[in-house]
């Protein structure tokens, strides 16, 4: 039988949509509060892998990803999303989000992100947030899953996650 413990210090990232400058700043600024400084920002890509948010966040959407210095507690995910929820309502207009926050954490062998939504592959955290595998890491590089989004694996989202890794790793050796 394995012995019970503590979870594992994991890299907190958030991938980010939004095309309001003004609000994405804003929302720095309250990730910052919360949760430190922040070490990595990826490239800004156009967000056209799908519509799904148009209908509600607008046109010509920009999708990049943001990563902490500290490390976190794998339990922390689901309160965290909470949190990144209650900034998406911060800056809702007429009950339509202008910007979406997405939290996760890389551990060296995968990505998980936090969502609200239950499917197949995704197991119940609390507080009506579940956890996902988004994609996993093998031979120096993040694969494909049947159910990772595509943005996730563009050339952009794979070299933040292969950076904010390497930070991880880094950080963990040091420990």
């Amino acid at each position: 039988m394995g012995a019970i413990g503590e979870p594992k210090q994991v890299k907190l990232f958030c991938g980010i949509i939004s095309s309001d400058e003004e609000i994405k700043q804003k929302s720095f600024d309250r990730l910052k509060e919360k949760l430190g400084s922040i070490d990595l920002i990826s490239d800004v890509m156009p967000f056209d892998f799908s519509s799904y948010y148009n209908p509600e966040m607008g046109d010509n959407l920009k999708r990049f990803w943001i990563s902490f210095e500290k490390l976190v507690s794998a339990a922390e995910l689901a309160d965290i999303k909470v949190f990144t929820n209650s900034i998406e309502d911060t800056f809702a207009m007429d009950n339509k989000r202008k910007i979406n926050i997405d939290p996760g954490y890389i551990t060296p062998a995968n990505v998980i992100l936090a969502t609200t939504k239950d499917y197949s592959h995704r197991i119940y955290l609390k507080k009506g947030i579940y956890g996902e595998v988004t994609t996993i890491y093998q031979k120096n590089n993040y694969i494909k899953l049947p159910w990772s989004y595509p943005d996730y694996l563009s050339p952009i989202a794979v070299e933040f996650l292969l950076k904010a890794r390497t930070a991880l790793m880094n950080k963990l050796r040091r420990k």
